[in-house]
């Protein structure tokens, strides 16, 4: 007993991949909250007091004294601004967390260390260690003395705690947007398909006559051309095989008929008299033999489609093969006034499968004869070329339009669909020329004059 694959529809797997895309990114957020924001945090103070400093040290003496207050509160820092190493003066320690204002060593040590200096600017972090806090502490040499800089690093525990608060509310809003997206998304997609499926069943049940429409998805509308293409190959196959059917049918009950028919002439009639008994029992022989040779080439054709049989390669003479089928058709230059016009060089030395090469020439012949027009001409040519032999097989009929040239190599192809009973062949002859040639990988074709003949043709390496 097998079991069923799970399977689920559209709708529900978009559903579940916007989901998984949102809570996804939404993780994402918050483990970098967690890894990036203290970084970026004290990167961002970082820079923000070396623009100050920078700032700062463009102003002159007078620039300072007006503007260092305002720099101070605006910027939440404190300030201490040296005067050629005599007067201080501070700005802005009042904030919570300056720490110039206090007895600290540390600082004082910093801001003597910067003071004997030679650098411009100088910026130190700050960690006290008691309380797990830090800082920020610049020292900038302007004209007339030193200007330091202090600025606290905040603790961000308090706005992470936030942020993950909002995280959990904007978790929700997003999978509620993610499923009225998928909703819609699925409807966009899923309708065109269950049109195309719906269509497609008609299909399977063979209607052919159905024509899938186009969306504004690439995909489905590329779906939905290979689907239409696949129902007029369809119509076409549908219509062959109807064709092959009452053809073979009317092939094979021709001579059952006829065997039967005169089986029952002798029976009855012809039995008394020796001549004519023998005359209705020939034709019994022939139609029989015609019998024979449609069973054969059927199974024939049926075996090299299925790939069956492997070719056998060998070394032999195209020429010699020619003569020996010619010899083949003596009976219709006698009693139907063929004639075989023929052309071929002393030798041709080729290697193919010889019983193969030997069946698509007979084939090609007997299509000839056939179509061939009210001279009864065909013509045989071996064409000795410079990488090649090309053989070429005439007749003088009707000739073929080029719109019907793709299918007459289909089995029992007729334009006109009217069934007639070919003199030697089975109906199914170019079809097993196709093959055999196909299967050899050898090139071959058909040129054809309306109202003048065609020209069959393949070409083997020397």
């Amino acid at each position: 007993m097998k079991l069923k694959n799970k399977t689920s529809s559209i709708n529900f797997k978009t559903l579940i991949y916007l989901i998984v895309f949102s809570v996804t990114i939404l993780l994402f957020l918050l483990i970098s909250q967690n890894i990036l924001l203290k970084y970026s945090y004290e990167k961002y103070q970082e820079k923000k007091i070396k623009n100050i400093a920078t700032n700062i040290s463009k102003y002159n003496i007078d620039e300072l004294y007006k503007n260092l207050e305002k720099i101070a509160y605006n910027n939440s820092v404190c300030i201490e601004y040296y005067i050629d190493n005599e007067d201080t003066i501070l700005y802005n320690t009042l904030m919570v967390g300056c720490g110039l204002n206090k007895n600290n060593n540390q600082i004082k040590s910093l801001i003597n260390n910067m003071l004997s200096s030679k650098n411009i600017i100088d910026h130190v972090k700050l960690i006290n260690k008691t309380n797990n806090t830090k800082a920020i502490l610049s020292g900038i040499k302007v004209n007339n003395g030193e200007v330091f800089i202090y600025s606290l690093l905040e603790d961000l525990s308090g706005a992470r705690i936030v942020l993950k608060g909002q995280l959990i509310y904007i978790t929700i809003i997003v999978i509620i947007i993610a499923c009225f997206i998928s909703y819609f998304l699925s409807i966009k997609i899923t309708k065109p398909i269950t049109k195309i499926t719906k269509k497609t069943k008609e299909l399977g049940s063979g209607n052919y006559n159905i024509e899938f429409e186009r969306s504004d998805v690439l995909e489905i509308d590329e779906l939905a051309n290979t689907l239409n293409h696949l129902s007029k190959e369809l119509s076409k196959i549908d219509e062959l095989r109807r064709d092959l059917m009452a053809n073979v049918s009317h092939d094979l009950k021709t001579p059952l008929t006829m065997i039967r028919a005169y089986a029952e002439m002798v029976r009855d009639i012809t039995y008394k008299d020796k001549e004519k008994m023998d005359k209705d029992l020939n034709i019994i022989i022939e139609e029989t033999e015609r019998l024979n040779i449609l069973v054969n080439d059927i199974l024939d054709l049926s075996k090299m489609q299925a790939d069956a049989e492997s070719l056998n390669i060998e070394e032999f003479d195209l020429c010699e093969i020619i003569n020996q089928i010619i010899k083949r058709y003596d009976i219709l230059k006698t009693t139907e006034d063929y004639k075989f016009i023929i052309d071929l060089p002393p030798k041709a030395i080729v290697k193919a499968d010889k019983q193969k090469i030997m069946q698509a020439i007979y084939n090609l012949i007997n299509n000839a004869i056939n179509y061939t027009g009210n001279n009864k001409k065909i013509y045989i040519r071996v064409i000795d070329q410079k990488k090649y032999f090309l053989i070429e097989i005439e007749d003088t009929g009707k000739g073929i339009k080029p719109e019907e040239i793709p299918y007459i190599w289909d089995k029992y192809y007729k334009k006109d669909k009217k069934h007639q009973r070919n003199i030697v062949s089975t109906g199914i002859g170019l079809s097993i020329v196709k093959e055999i040639l196909t299967k050899h990988k050898f090139d071959f074709g058909v040129k054809s004059i309306p109202k003048k003949g065609s020209t069959f043709y393949f070409k083997i390496k020397k």
